[in-house]
């Protein structure tokens, strides 16, 4: 019984861990979604000027996902896994998703019976508006309303957002 008990509270315990992982520098959850303020961004091996650039980040307003901080350094992916350490002065708290499935509809209401409005085809970035349980508001090329979350990266399956 005792090591059922020890077990039980050490998965208590992982879990409360993982829920509070938080940065050591601006002390935000990790991971957490952002998106590039900039149009062009170098994507390094490692947290300083030092470090070699293994690749440009070239998409303004592109989501992508914070892992770690270590100073003014974020390290970063995108939608595929790629990414590297970033300045923080290169990225925005301004919310946006990656449309994920091809000719995504956009619906009036959080509903699947309401009106479709337009359909956004895969790769539109979009920004993101409120969030239900199974639903987020969508905005991109002048067209808004709603869609199924599981249709978009940059957006945590259970985030609500108002």
């Amino acid at each position: 019984m005792a090591t059922i008990l020890v077990s039980i509270l050490g998965l208590g315990g992982a879990a409360a861990q993982a829920e509070e992982k938080r940065g050591p520098v601006t002390n935000l959850p990790l991971p957490r979604y952002v998106s590039m303020k900039a149009s062009e961004g170098n994507v390094r091996r490692g947290p300083s000027l030092t470090h070699r650039i293994d690749w440009v980040f070239k998409r303004r307003d592109m989501p992508l996902m914070i892992t770690a901080e270590h100073g003014h350094w974020r390290k970063v992916q995108d939608r595929d896994g790629a990414g590297g350490w970033v300045h923080y002065a290169l990225l925005s708290g301004v919310r946006t998703v990656l449309v994920e499935k091809d000719m995504t509809p956009i619906h009036v209401r959080p509903d699947p019976g309401s009106v479709v409005t337009a359909h956004f085809e895969t790769g539109v970035v979009a920004r993101l508006g409120d969030c239900l349980p199974e639903w987020c508001r969508i905005t991109a090329g002048g067209y808004r309303g709603w869609t199924r979350k599981e249709g978009l990266w940059g957006v945590g399956a259970d985030e609500l957002r108002d």
